[in-house]
């Protein structure tokens, strides 16, 4: 794995957050329904695919608590490690180069 494929990793988790955010932000809207991220992974290069929600119908908002809080955790989780994974590979690269010096 490179930084790029991390930088990647780091940027569909914000896209996520951003849905799961606004879904959280509308849980008092009537009628709201909200959307749905799906992480897929091709080659290392991870991306983010957002869709609309089932409508079940409902006047209320569709919001999903039960769900949305713990994704926020499942992200929060994912960048760290991704940030992780680029510092680590920054100092492996930087010791790389002490050595070539």
């Amino acid at each position: 794995m490179n930084i790029s494929n991390n930088i990647s990793s780091i940027q569909s988790h914000q896209q996520m957050m951003n849905v799961n955010a606004n879904n959280i932000a509308n849980v008092n809207t009537d009628g709201f329904i909200p959307r749905d991220t799906r992480m897929s992974n091709s080659n290392g290069v991870v991306s983010s695919n957002i869709r609309m929600g089932d409508n079940n119908g409902s006047l209320k908002s569709q919001t999903n608590l039960a769900k949305e809080i713990p994704d926020q955790i499942i992200i929060e989780n994912a960048v760290a490690l991704n940030v992780n994974a680029i510092k680590t590979q920054n100092e492996m690269l930087g010791s790389l180069l002490d050595i070539k010096a």
